[in-house]
């Protein structure tokens, strides 16, 4: 189920209320307000005033007579409004996706003119697909994948195939990339403990 992002730094906008609004309701017509309010991260009263201006505009109906029975539905203007919404939050994302990879294969590139060659990447968590995404872009190359769950290891990544972290030393890449941006310190830390200084390791919040 796609819910809208809420991010500690893009600021919510009156249009991405209304639209996790209008998903909400998309999703569970028969959601409680208290629980539209839940997966939109709004306030129950913010929702109540949202469900009035979408009903005034045209854009849900409601049925019920009682809290217990209420239900909202879309009407075809209000899907319409949510298909044209979520194509411009896609578009939004997208951009945003496109502007970060840049930044990290900057990094990258700055890893490069350092004589890197090869990576293993240490961690495949969404960041990580980010990193390969941006790698594409680079001289580089991953000639390996790990991960200290044990339940990612053996699933493949890109073509690879992750293994635990005790692998990094038998492949021996130029530089193991922490691929995540939390725990960081802990995770070379670790990294450390089983490569020594045999091994560079970077991260991306090495700028």
């Amino acid at each position: 189920m796609l819910k809208a992002i809420h991010s500690n730094y893009l600021n919510p906008t009156k249009q991405s209320r209304r639209l996790s609004v209008l998903m909400s309701i998309r999703n569970e017509p028969s959601a409680s307000q208290h629980k539209i309010a839940k997966f939109s991260n709004l306030s129950s009263s913010m929702v109540n005033n949202y469900i009035k201006c979408l009903k005034e505009e045209g854009v849900i109906t409601v049925s019920g007579e009682t809290n217990r029975t209420l239900s909202y539905h879309l009407t075809k203007h209000g899907q319409n409004e949510l298909r044209e919404s979520l194509l411009a939050y896609s578009c939004e994302i997208v951009q945003l996706y496109s502007a970060v990879k840049c930044e990290i294969t900057q990094i990258l590139n700055g890893f490069y003119r350092e004589g890197i060659r090869t990576l293993v990447l240490f961690g495949v968590a969404e960041t990580a697909e980010v990193v390969f995404a941006a790698i594409k872009n680079s001289p580089l190359v991953v000639i390996g994948v790990v991960d200290s769950d044990p339940t990612k290891q053996g699933n493949s990544f890109n073509g690879l195939i992750v293994q635990e972290p005790q692998k990094m030393e038998e492949i021996n890449p130029d530089a193991v990339v922490i691929t995540s941006f939390g725990k960081q310190d802990e995770i070379h830390e670790c990294i450390r403990q089983l490569v020594g200084d045999k091994i560079m390791v970077k991260k991306l919040s090495e700028v």
